[in-house]
């Protein structure tokens, strides 16, 4: 260790010999740097140097002095530099420095570390060391050393909020969960709960004297006066416009607001006053390190589980929000600031900023709000920086009489839950103070003096007393109540898909929203609404930037939202698909974009695995379509026709109960006993079953009863009570559920069409919810079926035994030669499948009308071309049979290995495969398939509009009797 620190300290005593020039001596200075943490340099370590990072305008490329993926990021700044300023610089950088993004980012003058771990936390560094102390503060850059040990950080805000955020729900849960006697009421234990939290941050940010909220505690405890009195007390002063000019609550001001306005006091028991006041209690946290972003999660853990869920409510992270607020609002307003050429530009540009108003029409506890804020003030103190570099400290202090021209008055939010809004407010209103005070450190005297800071004065302290909020953040509906006009619209609808705005909202409001809003598909994700709403009122040249399901970019979810954005607007920033870092399982998607056109490149970002940071890709396009796609955009693809005339694919069985499933063992026992059982005791393959078992077989039997009637369904007798005792008791109480919901809507309106979803599974109770009657008799007509898994990372197809029914988890082609084998198992087909399909979380899902239905076949291909199409597919099959078996691995172990560097059979076999198909088509050998399907599909949807015949799936007519196109090869269950 002593070695270690010799190194530093001589690290130390070069670094101080430096004049620190950002451009003659980071490079030298960054060298030194890793020979102190035990590296021969920077090269041997295998960091680089002048890393290349495009902008994300694509407007040139920046350099970042130092990346050593994937540890860390290094960006010097000149000495003296005033690092804060540089945040936003830093923090493009590594959101653009993948894939292997670095974990730490660290901004450095030559005097001072500034480390960020911008996962964890945006506003303020983790730690800051100062350079001259670096032997004794290197644990903070621990990640240095050779053995990546883990850093030890002394501002670690996101420890202390969650920390705090927990004490606090828990004081909550404990004052509503008392006995029902003494139980406080909801919406009273919401308020105290919230004066408290002001109370606290308050006193450690020097609002009101330090230490009152423990004191008030203590004196409850040892000497037995009254919460009630005391927390009430001093609530009400600080509701009160008149001082106290002595007593216990002197020295508190005047703080109003509407969370203030009523004063309900709560008289705690000893557990709570510990909980509060207690040697780990919530008020001995240190308030001033509690981040803002504090109240996402108070706000989830103080609601129930259950509402939450129902409204679709889910943490969004700091870095996260950035990817709205940052596209959305920051860099076009930096733009405009960095291009002002004069003072008089300067100064308007300021009161521009100063009328910006920003809205968040779903802003549950305001976290895309307080980030607006705290944008917003930044880019004040960016306008009040260029002034005061470019002109003289008198004529700056004349033309600048305030240090901080954002307020709360700017941001207006909506929400649908009362405790979601107050806590919005109370976010508001801590950002008046945390703004204030960041700008004040940015323009304070500093060591050297500053640049005439000394002569600024900017007054008294505005923060007190806070803004009464109650007209910016309303308790309303968004979809229905008028929104507040803005310049920008930000924020995080609800996430719910079409089946659970179903299952999860009322009948009568659905009849409200589809009334509102005919012109949605009802089969779009909830979040649609709100981009449709928020485009509908944004006017030209205006923004808006949402987090929304990934689903919108999507079928009906895309027709109903993005495409009418890119139709009056440019999509100008947006991640594709990411998956959602809180608790929420889901992945997402973000889109920014202004109503009218916009020049230049516009970024799309993808997160293609689970990895953070490895995962990450971007590129630059001209244009960014509705799809949200790096590949040409197929979003207009058209119907074939033929394709959906003819069919051939299809969703497999739902079966709709659990009753309808038998072990494999127990129905091959009843067949056996009565061979009449196979009529209605089928093999039942699912996805997992076909590419997670040993030779894809079924794993389970399903109790078939298609086209029977009960009485008929009721002569199998081994299995027919089964259905009756478990199935028909849920199918009753699901269709009584359906009734009551359906009354409630024709009370309103007893023209409206009902959902009779439920009540016909009760008609037909003994059978499966969706035999697919059509799909089965197409199969019955041929001994084998493709199949694939409906949601599926990889591309495995699979010829299916006739005699097996397909579980819907399987999308079913019925066709039973070779060559639609190949075309289907093909790149071309997979390369469609994946830009056109829905996705689950970040799987793709087959759908037949978006996918099937618009893939164009080959329109002539020789005798030659099938035939050699067959072929390949057969010895592709063969093969990873073999395969399989020799080294005793599922399809899905086999594929997964795919995945891997390197040569391998698997991939030559589907190399062949694709070369073939090619071949079929006349395409070329190499690149991607998408431009020409794309543009033999715009072909074919115009033949047939012209009336012209076009090949449709399968084998063209008149070459499968001249050639070997089918083969007998299949999962079969005997």
């Amino acid at each position: 260790m002593s070695y270690t620190v010799d190194r530093l300290n001589q690290f130390v005593a070069y670094a101080l010999t430096l004049d620190g020039d950002e451009k003659g001596e980071a490079q030298v200075f960054c060298d030194r740097l890793f020979k102190a943490f035990g590296h021969e340099g920077y090269k041997e370590a295998g960091a680089v140097l002048e890393y290349r990072i495009k902008k994300a305008s694509s407007k040139g490329t920046s350099f970042a002095d130092l990346i050593w993926k994937p540890r860390v990021l290094i960006e010097m700044k000149r000495r003296g530099e005033k690092l804060h300023l540089h945040l936003n610089q830093a923090f493009q950088y590594w959101l653009n420095a993948v894939p292997n993004r670095p974990r730490y980012v660290v901004l450095c003058n030559f005097d001072e570390f500034w480390i960020y771990d911008f996962d964890r936390q945006l506003d303020e560094p983790v730690d800051i060391v100062r350079v001259e102390e670096l032997s004794k503060r290197y644990t903070a850059l621990n990640f240095l050393f050779a053995d990546n040990q883990e850093p030890l950080f002394g501002n670690d805000r996101e420890e202390v909020s969650r920390g705090a955020a927990k004490l606090t729900a828990e004081l909550f849960r404990r004052l509503i969960g008392r006995s029902p006697k003494k139980a406080i009421p909801r919406d009273q234990a919401q308020r105290f709960v919230l004066q408290l939290v002001i109370a606290m941050f308050a006193e450690d940010i020097d609002l009101i004297p330090s230490g009152m909220v423990s004191a008030i505690v203590r004196d409850c405890l040892e000497h037995k006066q009254s919460s009630y009195d005391l927390f009430g007390g001093l609530f009400a002063q600080m509701n009160n416009p008149v001082p106290a000019t002595g007593g216990r609550y002197a020295g508190v001001p005047y703080f109003n607001g509407g969370l203030f306005s009523k004063i309900d006091p709560v008289e705690l028991n000893e557990g709570d006053l510990e909980l509060i006041g207690g040697e780990t209690g919530v008020a001995k946290k240190d308030w001033s390190k509690v981040n803002p972003a504090i109240f996402g999660t108070l706000f989830q853990q103080s609601m129930d589980a259950s509402v939450q869920h129902q409204h679709g409510r889910h943490y969004t992270s700091e870095a996260d929000i950035l990817r709205v607020v940052g596209p959305t609002i920051v860099a076009p307003w930096r733009e405009r600031i960095d291009s002002a050429p004069t003072m008089k530009e300067l100064l308007k540009l300021r009161k521009e900023l100063q009328a910006f108003r920003v809205l968040d029409p779903a802003c549950g506890s305001g976290n895309f709000l307080y980030v607006a804020f705290r944008e917003l003030a930044r880019l004040d103190i960016r306008i009040m920086t260029r002034l005061q570099e470019r002109f003289s400290a008198k004529e700056f202090a004349r033309q600048v009489k305030t240090l901080n021209v954002i307020r709360p008055k700017q941001f207006f939010g909506l929400d649908n839950d009362p405790f979601g809004v107050e806590l919005a407010k109370v976010t508001l209103m801590l950002a008046k103070k945390l703004v204030y005070d960041e700008a004040l450190k940015a323009f304070s005297t500093d060591e050297e003096g500053g640049k005439g800071n000394e002569e600024l004065d900017f007054g008294d302290d505005p923060t007190l007393p806070l803004d009464n909020m109650d007209q910016n953040i309303r308790l309303a509906d968004a979809l229905f109540d008028e929104w507040p006009a803005a310049d920008a619209i930000v924020g995080n609808p609800p996430f719910q898909s079409k089946n659970k705005i179903q299952g999860e909202l009322s009948p009568a409001y659905l009849r409200k929203l589809r009334l509102a809003y005919p012109d949605i598909d009802g089969r779009a994700d909830f979040c649609v609404y709100w981009l449709r709403r928020a485009n509908a009122v944004l006017k030209d040249g205006q923004r808006a930037g949402f987090v929304a399901t990934n689903t919108i970019r999507q079928n009906y979810s895309r027709e109903s939202g993005l495409d009418h954005i890119v139709a009056s607007g440019t999509i100008t920033e947006a991640v594709s698909s990411m998956i959602w870092p809180g608790t929420a399982v889901v992945h997402v998607s973000i889109v920014n974009w202004v109503k009218g056109s916009e020049s230049g490149l516009k970024r799309l970002y993808n997160q293609d695995g689970n990895d953070p940071a490895t995962g990450w890709r971007y590129t630059d396009l001209d244009r960014l379509p509705a799809s949200l796609s790096f590949a040409h955009d197929v979003t207009k693809a058209r119907k074939i026709d033929v394709n959906a005339r003819k069919g051939g694919c299809y969703q497999g069985q739902t079966h709709g109960h659990k009753g309808f499933l038998l072990e494999k063992s127990s129905a091959k026992a009843i067949i056996r006993d009565d061979k009449s059982y196979a009529k209605i005791l089928r093999p039942f393959l699912t996805s997992d079953d076909l590419v997670g078992r040993k030779g894809g077989k079924p794993s389970r039997y399903v109790i078939d009863f298609s086209g029977l009637d009960m009485l008929q369904a009721k002569a199998f007798e081994k299995v027919f009570p089964r259905i009756q005792t478990m199935v028909l008791p849920d199918r009753q109480k699901a269709a009584q559920r359906e009734t009551d919901r359906n009354k409630e809507v024709l009370k309103d309106a007893p023209a409206t069409k009902v959902n009779l979803h439920h009540a016909n599974f009760l008609s037909k109770w003994w059978r499966m919810s969706y035999e697919r009657a059509d799909m089965m008799k197409e199969l019955r007509k041929r001994p084998r079926y493709i199949a694939c898994g409906r949601v599926t990372k990889r591309p495995i197809f699979e010829f299916v035994s006739s005699n097996i029914n397909p579980n819907d988890a399987l999308t079913v082609f019925a066709h039973d030669d070779d060559y639609s084998f190949g075309i289907l198992q093909s790149d071309v087909h997979w390369e469609w499948f994946t830009e056109r399909c829905s996705t689950m979380k970040s799987d793709p899902r087959y759908t037949s009308n978006t996918v099937f239905d618009t893939f164009p076949w080959p329109q002539s291909p020789s005798a030659e071309a099938v035939a050699g199409v067959a072929k390949a597919a057969r010895n592709l099959r063969a093969g990873r049979r073999d395969l399989c078996d020799e080294h005793d691995m599922t399809f899905r172990e086999l594929y997964r290995t795919l995945e891997l560097p390197g040569s391998h059979p698997l991939k030559d076999l589907h190399a062949k495969l694709d070369k073939a198909v090619r071949v079929a088509y006349g395409m070329p050998k190499k690149g991607s398939g998408l431009p020409f399907i794309l543009k033999l599909n715009d072909e074919l949807a115009a033949a047939e509009a012209k009336g012209l015949k076009v090949q449709g799936p399968g084998v063209p007519a008149g070459l499968s009797g001249t050639i070997k196109v089918k083969s007998s090869d299949c999962i079969s269950e005997p």
